[in-house]
């Protein structure tokens, strides 16, 4: 063996253990090894004795294959669906609210425009790190809070339950407390909590529950909800509603991997005494005509669909222009960032206008195709590694993990950071919204690969 190289020379060209060896088994395999060289009293008996570390390196890669899943690519391809973990939350800020010392007049103009009665909230003041993303979402929340086609009530029983389906403890604390301005009873409160199965709920009521939930973890909406929803709601309503769930699971995604805690004046929690669970009906096969027809026209269809609620569109339209065209992130971070999402969600739409003409995915130096694989595909960077987990996390969780954000903020500062978590929770939005609709893509649009 005086010829052979040493076992951990050996382990080093062979690279790192293929992504989809699982954490555990990676765990139980390094274990044998390093369990054997304690008993030996050595620090590393690899490296004393190569013929045995090799053949112990050999069985455990046996056995990696043995435990990991049967197709790998199938597994990896699409994280989890959102609701199928506990969820874990920060009890302080990632990124703390802007000090009212480092304010410019750029910031005091927002704080007069969208805090009138001079409470800054938390989630306001942690996006002044990033004036122009304020100057985008702050319109649409204002819209939603001020222009409602809905009743009170209704509103309540969309935010509330998409708050406790993200476990944002800052929306749950705003919104418990506007609910009870609506009506809404402690018991009821708790009631959203448990769900629309939960004894109480007509069959409108719980179809709000249930529209929230069916975006929240199947990015659609399911005919029986649609239709229950439609019998007393117009075009414009049904917009809405859709588009009111999606932009507080957007701005908790946010809320949540930045740390935003409630505000100092708020009292209302997340109930603790309700088992944290989501049961929804399996996906329905995507839509293959509009729920929603696009206005007659050129433009996009995304647009023209959006069009029918011009005075919603215009309130949002700023949230979209910031990620395309106000951006810090590289053309290539961001398309990477925005058709991974597109990908979870199975929004084919999405998919085929970032592919093609309005992200130019290729022109970026992005395969789609690898994108769809995800994380254990072959050629990525460790970096773009750190991005599709950062979004796979962000979809699965509506949070980013700590090492995740680790890697993130390494590499990028508190602007770039806000507008990667901007990215992926717009497009989170966009997706829902598009499968929602049933926004139809061209026949010459590439649709989303066959991952097999």
């Amino acid at each position: 063996m005086s010829g052979s190289p040493p076992a951990r020379t050996l382990i080093d060209r062979l690279g790192p253990a293929p992504h989809f060896i699982t954490e555990s088994s990676k765990g139980l395999c390094f274990g044998f090894a390093f369990k054997h060289a304690s008993v030996l009293g050595q620090p590393v008996a690899i490296s004393h004795h190569p013929e045995v570390a090799i053949k112990h390196f050999l069985a455990c890669l046996l056995l990696t294959v043995l435990v990991s899943p049967v197709e790998p690519v199938i597994a990896q391809s699409r994280p989890d669906p959102p609701g199928s973990r506990q969820p874990v939350r920060l009890t302080t800020p990632r990124i703390a609210p802007l000090p009212e010392s480092q304010w410019t007049d750029r910031h005091r103009a927002l704080v007069r425009e969208y805090a009138g009665d001079g409470r800054v909230g938390n989630a306001l003041s942690t996006l002044l790190h990033v004036p122009e993303l304020a100057e985008a979402i702050m319109p649409f929340v204002r819209f939603l809070a001020q222009e409602s086609a809905l009743e009170p009530r209704h509103r309540s029983l969309l935010q509330l339950r998409t708050a406790w389906l993200t476990h944002s403890q800052y929306q749950w604390s705003v919104f418990a407390s506007t609910g009870r301005e609506a009506g809404l009873t402690d018991a009821e409160l708790r009631r959203i909590a448990v769900g629309p199965d939960a004894d109480g709920w007509n069959d409108f009521e719980a179809a709000h529950l249930s529209l929230a939930d069916e975006l929240y973890q199947n990015s659609s909406v399911t005919d029986r909800t649609w239709t229950t929803l439609g019998i007393r709601y117009n075009l414009l309503q049904m917009v809405e509603a859709v588009m009111r769930v999606n932009e507080f699971v957007l701005l908790s995604m946010m809320f949540n991997a930045m740390g935003v805690q409630p505000d100092a004046w708020s009292t209302d929690r997340l109930p603790t005494d309700v088992r944290y669970r989501i049961s929804t009906p399996d996906p329905e096969p995507p839509l293959r005509r509009p729920r929603i027809a696009p206005l007659e026209g050129d433009g996009l269809r995304v647009g023209r669909t959006f069009g029918r609620h011009p005075r919603l569109a215009e309130a949002r339209a700023g949230q979209g222009g910031f990620v395309l065209r106000g951006s810090p992130l590289t053309d290539h971070d961001r398309e990477l960032l925005i058709l991974r999402i597109g990908w979870s969600c199975q929004a084919e739409y999405e998919w085929a206008k970032h592919v093609g003409s309005v992200g130019r995915a290729r022109d970026h130096g992005l395969e789609p195709r690898n994108i769809a694989e995800g994380p254990g595909a072959d050629g990525w960077s460790p970096f773009s590694v750190t991005l599709l987990t950062f979004a796979d996390e962000l979809y699965r969780d509506a949070m980013v993990s700590d090492e995740t954000w680790a890697a993130i903020t390494a590499e990028f500062d508190t602007r770039e950071t806000i507008a990667a978590l901007m990215t992926v929770s717009n497009y989170r939005l966009v997706s829902m919204a598009l499968n929602a609709f049933g926004v139809q893509i061209l026949p010459t649009d590439e649709r989303l690969p066959d991952i097999r």
